[in-house]
């Protein structure tokens, strides 16, 4: 039997127990393969096969109404022309490549050309600053990066050997198309790629399962993110679990909300979908308008939409009864969604919004799954092929709450190959034959997981994660800033949005114009996501070590949502007139 076979068979076997948790459970067994290549032995076997070749792969639909088709075949075809005009370049395997698109179908045929060629693909967001890129081009050792010229022009301020191809952007024109010089660099344009051997790109010998595919930079709270490394098997066929998550089936039409970047785009915009054989739908536009996204979804058919709770919780302020055709598969992801969203979709669209537990370093552990009883406020059960237990964080014993953590034994095929680079943290996550996720959550009676929060201090803000230490390091460079400490302070679209606790350097008054100078300066210096929105100033509550007790202002901050006079004077800065700069 194929890899491919089997990839098949097992997905056949999530896809026949979509609605039996317990079958599905009991008979799933991960595929474990010595070799595999998801662009050869999976999407080309798709596009080869009669009954998938001329089904749509990928759609994007721009603002502008133009809407972008491309069928398995096609984009088969196109990303072979890829993979063999980046040899041509010089991109060899194991070469660490920056991709820092947008939803344009150059990203799909780039990712598929790099995994075809064992190129090791650093997704990056477009959001990034040239300080972030200096990082990734150093600890990530790349060497290629694919980028529109706006964001090309970043790198004219980062070191290293790094060789840049220019992507016209979506709505580009004119000059906009032309390849941009930038001082010290070697631009190539991707547009030659259309005119290469669509045969000419294979590789001597297969992709090894355990052969690096994906380093992902996450937030922590050192001072630098971690790099996660995740391999040819991990994501791509360790999201099978993601795709008994879904509910997917082939044929649905898939619309996942998130941003080109980050993991979540990779699991829901890539791997889950084709796994699936369903079709990827985006909506591509700038700006986020309820009713513009349901007018796109009834157009395109779609049948299953993930979505994080700031998404979900726009779209009930406007009329969900305008989609008469309503996805009949509701995901949302990032953080707990509250029961009157879930009432308001289910009651006008007949939907139960799921929601479920994984990480950038893992795919789908935990989930509320299609056909389950669900339990509001609670993230479910573990999916096939994952063994979680709870470990108390002080005994080192299992517990009704604690630390999520997976057993290895079996390794499930979706964890993360290692920390690169970072031997002792790796080891550190990897111990006592477990997985230790560093999230804490509570089970019941009834085995369903329930999300309590980060072991460290890491919050979501959106669907974003945030590391308190980067942002603090951030403020401590303002002349005005002795010492700082951010925490989420609770927001109604955002769920939680970074404030700073300041403690002042002497001199400096604790006013509403020093409030503006330093949240201007952090917003000169973060991307829009990091975004510090709210300031107080005061001395930060210690323990005797003279660590700052983060859990004590976060508790102040939800007393003080509820309504409690706590004392202080709180600036925001949306009264403070703060600039958001150009980027690019």
């Amino acid at each position: 039997m194929t890899v491919t076979d089997q990839l098949r068979q097992a997905r056949d076997l999530l896809v026949r127990h979509q609605q039996d948790w317990d079958a599905a459970r009991a008979e799933f067994r991960w595929p474990r393969f010595e070799e595999f290549n998801f662009a050869t032995d999976w999407f080309d076997a798709l596009a080869a096969d009669p009954q998938r070749a001329d089904a749509d792969a990928l759609v994007i639909v721009e603002e502008d109404g133009r809407t972008l088709r491309r069928t398995y075949a096609e984009l088969a075809e196109s990303s072979r022309r890829v993979a063999t005009w980046l040899r041509q370049q010089g991109v060899e395997r194991g070469h660490r490549v920056i991709l820092m698109l947008g939803n344009q179908v150059e990203l799909w045929e780039s990712m598929l050309a790099c995994i075809r060629i064992g190129a090791v693909m650093v997704p990056t967001t477009t959001q990034m600053t040239p300080i972030d890129l200096q990082d990734r081009v150093d600890r990530a050792e790349a060497r290629w990066a694919v980028a529109n010229a706006e964001n090309l022009a970043k790198f004219e301020d980062v070191t290293g050997e790094c060789t840049l191809i220019h992507v016209p952007g979506v709505y580009a024109e004119g000059d906009d198309r032309q390849v941009p010089r930038i001082p010290g660099r070697t631009v190539l344009s991707y547009s030659e790629a259309s005119q290469a051997d669509p045969d000419g790109g294979h590789l001597d010998r297969p992709t090894a399962a355990d052969e690096t595919l994906l380093l992902y930079f996450t937030s922590g709270t050192t001072s630098k993110p971690k790099l996660v490394e995740h391999t040819h098997t991990s994501y791509p066929v360790g999201h099978l679990s993601t795709v008994y998550w879904i509910g997917l089936q082939p044929g649905d039409v898939h619309l996942n909300v998130a941003s080109p970047g980050w993991a979540k785009h990779a699991w829901s915009t890539v791997f889950a979908p084709w796994l699936a054989e369903a079709t990827i739908f985006v909506v591509n536009f700038r700006k986020f308008e309820a009713a513009t996204l349901m007018s796109a979804m009834g157009d395109g058919g779609v049948t299953s939409i993930c979505a994080p709770p700031t998404v979900w919780r726009m779209l009930i302020t406007a009329d969900l009864a305008q989609l008469t055709t309503p996805p009949l598969k509701a995901i949302s992801a990032g953080e707990p969604l509250n029961a009157e969203v879930i009432d308001q979709v289910h009651r006008a669209w007949g939907v139960t919004i799921r929601d479920g537990f994984g990480q950038t370093e893992t795919t789908l552990q935990i989930a509320n799954t299609p056909g389950a009883r669900m339990k509001i406020g609670g993230m479910g059960r573990p999916l096939p092929g994952y063994e979680i237990v709870l470990i108390d964080p002080v005994t080192g014993q299992q517990a009704e709450e604690g630390e999520i953590c997976v057993r290895l034994d079996p390794r499930p095929v979706g964890v993360l190959k290692s920390y690169y680079g970072n031997a002792e943290k790796t080891a550190e996550v990897f111990r006592d034959g477990l997985y230790h996720t560093g999230d804490i959550a509570s089970r019941d009676e009834n085995g369903v997981y329930t999300y309590v929060g980060r072991a460290d201090d890491v919050f979501k803000s959106s669907d974003y994660k945030v590391s308190p230490f980067e942002l603090e390091s951030v403020l401590v460079e303002h002349p005005a800033v002795l010492e700082s400490a951010i925490v989420p302070t609770p927001d109604q679209m955002r769920l939680a949005v970074p404030k700073a606790f300041v403690t002042l350097a002497p001199g400096h008054e604790p006013n509403e114009e020093t409030a503006r100078r330093i949240l201007q300066f952090a917003v000169d210096r973060l991307p829009p996501y990091k975004r510090i929105r709210r300031i107080e100033f005061r001395e930060l509550p210690k323990t005797i070590s003279g660590k700052v007790r983060r859990v004590e202002l976060r508790r102040e901050e939800v007393k003080r949502h509820g309504g409690e006079q706590l004392g202080g004077v709180e600036y925001r800065e949306e009264d403070l007139g703060i600039r958001r700069p150009s980027r690019g």
